[in-house]
């Protein structure tokens, strides 16, 4: 089955924070310190981070508590405008490295390291939107996680 990837760059390091910094202003909110921090922190990781380990290795950094559920509501924001992608499954989040182009993401979750990646496919995430479309839903989103052993742990 080929994959129908689109055109994107995925960014990393000072051009994924730049990128992100762009989007989020280009939608109107603004990039704020502590929203900088969030987004730092969420990009370090290379598995899905929840909002607690987030809150808890910025009030380690910063030398005071942060609340979880102030960084919930960055977070939220993050995926209103495709900064972050939440999976549903693990209530965690994932930095997206291509913030200018949205799509519906298939993700790919290791049962065994948590280890976490997606693939884009706009036959599949188009089929369930037209899919629910039919069944008389707007805004349909699709959420679509695919559970398994990734190469390493597969050996």
């Amino acid at each position: 089955m080929a994959i129908h990837a689109h055109a994107h760059h995925e960014h990393a390091g000072d051009a994924l924070l730049e990128a992100a910094r762009l989007a989020l202003v280009d939608s109107g909110e603004q990039w704020t310190g502590m929203r900088q921090s969030v987004y730092e922190e969420l990009a370090r990781h290379d598995k899905p981070a929840s909002a607690y380990d987030i809150a808890d290795n910025l009030s380690r950094s910063r030398g005071k508590r942060v609340a979880p559920n102030s960084v919930y509501r960055i977070l939220d924001l993050f995926v209103r405008t495709n900064l972050a992608k939440r999976i549903e499954s693990a209530n965690a989040y994932l930095v997206n490295t291509h913030p200018g182009c949205r799509h519906d993401c298939i993700f790919l979750i290791c049962d065994d390291c948590g280890k976490a990646t997606h693939i884009d496919d706009d036959r599949v995430t188009g089929a369930l939107r037209e899919a629910g479309r039919d069944a008389g839903f707007t805004d349909v989103r699709p959420v679509v996680e695919l559970r398994g052993l990734c190469d390493e742990c597969a050996e």
